[in-house]
C-alpha cells in the first residue's frame, strides 16, 4: 500500500473508534505519528505477512497512560484489523510506542518550582474557593494525569487509589474538598515540578473548566506566582472556542521579533544591544515594566550604533526623539525623492513618518509605565501583552533602520569603488 492508502485506512479506523464512543483511542490515533511496517511472516496455512501500525506518542504521555495503554492498543488493533486486512495473506495489529526525538536539554536538571510558590498557589485556590476538579469528579479529573489503578489505596477495603477516592469522596463524602494537596500519593507540594505544573494546566482545561472567563482568571492568578519562578501557563490551542493551556519555561518563550533583534545587534556589532535583548527576553513575562523600559533602550542603542558607524556626532545628552531625527536624516528614512506623481507616495511617506514617530511614543510609554520611575501606592502596571506590544514596536523600528543602514552602506561602498576605478583610469 502507498502512504496515501495508509492515511485513508487510518481515517476509517478513526471514524470507527469515534462512532463506537472510544474517544480517547480516536484522539490518540489522530495525534500519533503513524508508520505501517512489515514486522514478520507466519508460515502457517500458506504464509501470512504480518504488519504493525506503530503509533508514536509523546514519551510523557506514553508514561501517563500506564496500564491504560493495553486497552487503547487493543481497541485500535481490532479496528485496524477490520480495515486493513483484505485477505488471509496479511495480518495487522497496532502498537503504541514513545516517539523518539532528539532533545539536547535532556541531561539538564528537571523543572524546579519552590515549595513556597506551590504553597502560595494552593493557598490561593483555597482562599478563592476554586474547585480543583472543576466540572469532573475527583476520579475523572485525576485519571487524566495519573494511572489510579497503579497507585495504592489508603483504605484496606480497596485495591487501588481509584477505589478509595470514590469511596471517600462520592460514597461516604468524608474527605475535605482539598484533600488532594496533602495526599502523599500525589505529592503535589514536594514532588515533581512537571507534575505540579501539569496539574495546574489540567485545572483550566476546557473539559474541566468550561467557563472561559473563570479559567482565564485562574490562569492570571497562577501566573502571578509562576512568573517569578520562571514559568507561565500559556495558551497553545482552542477547544470549542476555549483556550487550552500548558506550562512553559519563560526562557523558552522568546518570539520571532526578539530573534530578529538579535540579528540586528549582530549586524551592528553592538554588544550592549545583545545584553538589552537578553533583558527583554527575561522581562516580558516576569517584569513587563522593565521590558517596556528596555524596549526604549533598544531603540536608543540602535540609533547610537548607526550614527557612530556613519560618523555622525551627537550630544551625550540627546534624548530619543533627537537621536531618531538624526538617524532619519542620515539614512533618509523619509526620503524627499518620493514624488507626488508616484502611486501611493503619500501613504509611503505617512508610514515612514509614523515609524520614526513611534520611538517618541515608546519614550512616553516608558515614562508612564516603564521601569526607572517611582510610583504611588495606587499605581497598577501594565500586563505582559502590553510589554510584547512595546517590544514588537521597538523591534519593527530597529529592523527597518538596520535594513536601511545596510542598504546605505552597500551604496556607499559601490560609490567608493566607482570613484577608485575612475581615478585609476584617469591616472
Amino acid at each position: 500500500m502507498s502512504n496515501d492508502d495508509d492515511e485513508a485506512y487510518l481515517a476509517a479506523v478513526e471514524a470507527m473508534l469515534t462512532a463506537e464512543g472510544m474517544a480517547e483511542a480516536a484522539e490518540l490515533l489522530r495525534t500519533a505519528e503513524t508508520e505501517v511496517v512489515e514486522t514478520g511472516f507466519d508460515n502457517w496455512n500458506g504464509g501470512t505477512r504480518l504488519y504493525t501500525v506503530f503509533l508514536g506518542i509523546d514519551p510523557a504521555e506514553y508514561g501517563r497512560l500506564g496500564s491504560k495503554r493495553d486497552t487503547l492498543q487493543e481497541q485500535i488493533s481490532a479496528r485496524v484489523r477490520a480495515v486493513f486486512e483484505r485477505d488471509d495473506n496479511t495480518g495487522f495489529s497496532a502498537a503504541i510506542r514513545p516517539r523518539i526525538r532528539a532533545r539536547p536539554d535532556w541531561r539538564t536538571a528537571p523543572a524546579t518550582l519552590t515549595r513556597r510558590a506551590r504553597r502560595n498557589i494552593i493557598d490561593g485556590i483555597k482562599v478563592d474557593g476554586v474547585s480543583w476538579m472543576g466540572a469532573l469528579s475527583d476520579v475523572e479529573f485525576l485519571q487524566r494525569l495519573w494511572d489510579l489503578k497503579a497507585l495504592p489505596s489508603t483504605d484496606d477495603r480497596f485495591d487501588d487509589a481509584a477505589g478509595d477516592i470514590w469511596q471517600h469522596r462520592f460514597n461516604n463524602d468524608d474527605w475535605e474538598d482539598d484533600w488532594i494537596f496533602e495526599d502523599q500519593r500525589f505529592n503535589l507540594i514536594d514532588g515533581s515540578a512537571d507534575r505540579f505544573l501539569a496539574f495546574l494546566a489540567e485545572m483550566v482545561h476546557p473539559v474541566v473548566r468550561p467557563d472561559r472567563n473563570q479559567a482565564l482568571e485562574i490562569v492570571r492568578n497562577f501566573n502571578d506566582q509562576l512568573r517569578p519562578e520562571g514559568w507561565a501557563l500559556v495558551e497553545i490551542e482552542k477547544i470549542a472556542g476555549r483556550p487550552r493551556f500548558v506550562a512553559k519555561a519563560i526562557a523558552d518563550m522568546g518570539g520571532r521579533a526578539v530573534m530578529r533583534a538579535k540579528s540586528v545587534a549582530d549586524a551592528l556589532d553592538a554588544a550592549w544591544m545583545q545584553k538589552e535583548i537578553e533583558r527583554v527576553e527575561n522581562a516580558i513575562e516576569r517584569d513587563p515594566a522593565l521590558a517596556i523600559g528596555t524596549a526604549k533602550e533598544l531603540v536608543e542603542s540602535c540609533c547610537k550604533s548607526v550614527l557612530t558607524k556613519r560618523g555622525v556626532t551627537y550630544s551625550s545628552s540627546a534624548d530619543l526623539p533627537a537621536l531618531t531625527k538624526l538617524v532619519a536624516k542620515e539614512l533618509g528614512l523619509v526620503p524627499e525623492d518620493i514624488t507626488d506623481a508616484k502611486r501611493g507616495a503619500e501613504t509611503i511617506k505617512l508610514i515612514l513618518r509614523n515609524l520614526a514617530a513611534l520611538t517618541q511614543y515608546l519614550a512616553e510609554l516608558r515614562g508612564l509605565y516603564g521601569s526607572g520611575h517611582g510610583r504611588d501606592g495606587r499605581h497598577r502596571g501594565l500586563q505582559p501583552r502590553h510589554a510584547r506590544l512595546a517590544v514588537g514596536a521597538a523591534v519593527s523600528f530597529i529592523d527597518f533602520v538596520t535594513e536601511t543602514f545596510r542598504e546605505r552602506q552597500l551604496r556607499d561602498t559601490a560609490a567608493d569603488s566607482a570613484r577608485t576605478a575612475d581615478a585609476s583610469a584617469i591616472s
